[in-house]
């Protein structure tokens, strides 16, 4: 009787080793995302698409920070020329992709994903009356404009000498973002801006069509560096712009397609 007891004991006592190393097998874990940084240098004009494709990107690529520089294509364009480090380059004007193509710095050709083209920003209202281009050229009027080297200068020059009517802005501003600012701030009349900065003000400001805006249509190419630190993220970023999904962003913004 004593033996079937210390048998019985045993039995239990293995099963109650067996049933706590099963127990004690913890999950593997799982390994985390590698952190991963794409910086983009994009022209001020794409600051609200190319921030909600930020999200959509990073949200696709769990691990990856996308940083944009964003400013005047032709200051991005010298930055990149002085050796300053992108993995993709988004410019607001052909000439401007051009210094950083002929400095052999981006991989392959360029691909033209956008157009965009000229409007008149005034106050809510449109309080001075203006109704055409020529309007900008009253003496009463304190407009301002983008600087000749930046994009949409360039622009506005193309369009002075298609109509003969020159401007005489009280500043030119570094980028279209400032240029916008000084009307919604109040600190002009009206300025000229493209049809997408107009939009991005919203109720703050009232836009105005002019057909010679048509005369200086901008393209907008995108490259990818070849000195890009994540080349295969760069291509993921130019893929996500230039297919349906950054395309339908683009169109929502008031960018016109790729032609």
């Amino acid at each position: 009787m004593f033996r079937l007891l210390a048998a019985g004991a045993a039995v239990l006592l293995l099963a109650g080793c067996g049933g706590g190393a099963s127990g004690s097998t913890a999950p593997a874990e799982s390994t985390p995302p590698e952190a991963r940084t794409l910086t983009v240098f994009a022209a001020a004009s794409l600051t609200d698409v190319f921030t909600e494709l930020e999200t959509q990107f990073e949200a696709d690529n769990p691990g990856v920070d996308v940083v944009l520089n964003y400013g005047a294509s032709s200051d991005l364009a010298q930055q990149l020329v002085n050796g300053g480090p992108a993995d993709v380059f988004a410019s607001a004007s052909a000439s401007t992709m051009k210094t950083v193509t002929d400095a052999g710095l981006i991989a392959g050709a360029p691909e033209v994903f956008a157009q965009n083209k000229l409007q008149i920003v005034t106050a809510p209202g449109n309080p001075e009356g203006i109704t055409g281009f020529a309007d900008l050229a009253r003496p009463d009027l304190q407009v301002v404009v983008c600087a000749p080297q930046v994009p949409c200068g360039a622009a506005v020059e193309k369009i002075e000498t298609a109509t003969g009517i020159t401007l005489t802005p009280v500043s030119e501003e570094p980028d279209v973002r400032s240029t916008l600012g000084r009307v919604t701030t109040g600190n002009a009349d009206a300025g000229l801006v493209y049809v997408t900065d107009v939009g991005s003000a919203g109720d703050a400001v009232e836009g105005i069509d002019f057909p010679e805006a048509d005369q200086a249509i901008t393209d907008y190419p995108i490259g990818v560096l070849t000195s890009a630190p994540q080349p295969e993220l760069a291509q993921a970023w130019t893929a996500l712009v230039t297919g349906t999904d950054g395309q339908a962003v683009l169109a929502g913004a008031g960018f016109v397609g790729a032609p």
